[in-house]
């Protein structure tokens, strides 16, 4: 199905349009179109994916190194170009990897893609409704909740009115034992203009998003709760967990993770 110039669902899918801007080969014509009208919106879009994937990156090494060998990634898309069970597994062979998308084209795609790997599945779920993500067989048989989890949130949660985007990850996080963590990017919305806001959530009502929802620092660290930020804490997503090297100006997306720590 890769390179397909039809969609069969008939539109843009977030997770399609995210793995073109990737230059990935797992979208459609659509998809890419829509990359490209996002492009004229914000200019840096293609870049920020960019810097989105390598944090993810950056994080799953970090929690790799705590031990923790297990990932909930749920907004995935499709695990492609730098994705975490070729991450985890490439230092740990039985890493953990359950894959949670809404889009049915994407998970088939990454079911495709891992068809092949005792260790990794991709499961077609609703992040509104968490109790459906935690008692999916393919979630119950890979991972073992009373061991620390890696809850992989990123770039994922603007797409998710408040109303159901925090008590989703206030229900999630309540799942995962002490020593989890949780991990977030972001987009925030007091970087880009007024007039790129309107267009990219007019492109988003297109797809299977209803829109995109920009939230400033102080909303976004509302999803953590009560877990213990790792330093440097929430900081645009290139210099997590170091400064980088590159202006921020126009990056528009932010990161943290987080330790889930035993109720005092």
């Amino acid at each position: 199905m890769a390179n397909a110039d039809t969609d069969p669902a008939g539109r843009p899918s977030s997770a399609r349009i995210y793995d073109a801007l990737l230059g990935g080969n797992h979208n459609f014509a659509a998809d890419r179109e829509a990359a490209q009208h996002l492009l004229a919106a914000i200019p840096g879009a293609g870049e920020m994916a960019r810097a989105n994937r390598a944090f993810l990156n950056r994080a799953v090494q970090f929690l790799l190194d705590r031990g923790v060998h297990q990932f909930l990634d749920i907004g995935s898309g499709i695990p492609t170009v730098g994705n975490v069970h070729e991450i985890a597994q490439r230092r740990i062979p039985d890493a953990r990897v359950v894959y949670v998308d809404i889009d049915p084209v994407a998970v088939a795609h990454s079911n495709d893609i891992l068809k092949d790997n005792p260790w990794a599945v991709a499961v077609q779920a609703d992040m509104r409704f968490p109790e459906a993500i935690l008692d999916h067989p393919g979630v119950r048989r890979l991972l073992d909740l009373g061991e620390p989890v890696g809850l992989l949130l990123v770039a994922m949660l603007h797409f998710v009115p408040d109303d159901d985007a925090y008590p989703a990850v206030e229900r999630l996080r309540a799942a995962l034992p002490p020593g989890s963590y949780i991990v977030i990017s972001h987009g925030v919305s007091d970087t880009p203009s007024d007039a790129a806001l309107d267009k990219v959530t007019a492109l988003y009502r297109r797809t299977d998003v209803s829109t995109a929802h920009g939230r400033d620092r102080e909303s976004i660290l509302r999803f953590f709760g009560d877990a213990d930020l790792v330093p440097p804490g929430l900081v645009w997503v290139h210099e997590w967990p170091d400064p980088a090297d590159g202006d921020p100006h126009g990056m528009a997306v932010v990161a943290a993770v987080g330790r889930i720590t035993p109720p005092s």
